[in-house]
């Protein structure tokens, strides 16, 4: 079994939900657990300025990862995921509006108490977050966006940003890449321009 794989995501990032579709293929392939943590765009901006068409997104966005951080203290890690894909798929895939309905059909669907969309007007729940959030940015070493991604013990690292969501191989090849590079402690960065969206 391969080390486990620690997974921080805001659930309203669209680059993050196919990394995250990675992140779930490689486990299965590689027979290893995924860690699902938390953080927040909402927090990452705080206090900076956001064009105005992103602030009530960012809002969205906090309620929607306070709801997950609930999911994710009351009911476990596996809840936690099943709400991510089911969330995800409709938010990402299927052209969802961000907002109350969608955290509430999410619930229902990953077959969680749907008492739990109430957790986004819960502000411990939001310390819980930024805790969670400042776990991974201190993981990284630096201030960063979602995802974040770790093999076992090893390092944080920002992405990986996937367009499209690697398959078979390829994404076993990837998953294998990350690992060995978290084992180089002089290594801290690669980029390239950012295929299509």
């Amino acid at each position: 079994m391969a080390e486990s794989i620690e997974f921080w995501f805001d659930p309203t990032c669209p680059f993050t939900w196919r990394t995250s579709r990675w992140v779930v293929d490689v486990a299965e392939r590689k027979g290893t657990a995924v860690n699902w943590r938390m953080m927040s765009l909402a927090i990452l901006n705080q206090g900076k300025e956001i064009p105005e068409q992103w602030r009530a997104m960012m809002a969205q966005g906090e309620v929607a990862g306070k709801v997950f951080q609930a999911v994710s203290q009351t009911q476990g890690g596996d809840a936690l995921a099943r709400l991510y894909t089911e969330f995800g798929s409709r938010l990402h895939e299927q052209g969802g509006a961000l907002g109350p309905d969608l955290l509430r059909e999410s619930l229902a669907a990953a077959g969680l108490p749907q008492d739990l969309a109430t957790a986004g007007d819960d502000d411990s729940y939001r310390t819980a977050l930024t805790e969670s959030h400042a776990a991974g940015q201190d993981r990284v070493g630096q201030e960063s966006g979602s995802p974040i991604t770790a093999v076992g013990d090893g390092p944080g690292f920002f992405g990986p940003v996937v367009v499209p969501v690697p398959a078979g191989d390829d994404a076993v090849k990837l998953f294998d890449a990350l690992a060995l590079l978290s084992q180089v402690p002089a290594f801290s960065e690669l980029k390239r321009a950012r295929a299509g969206f």
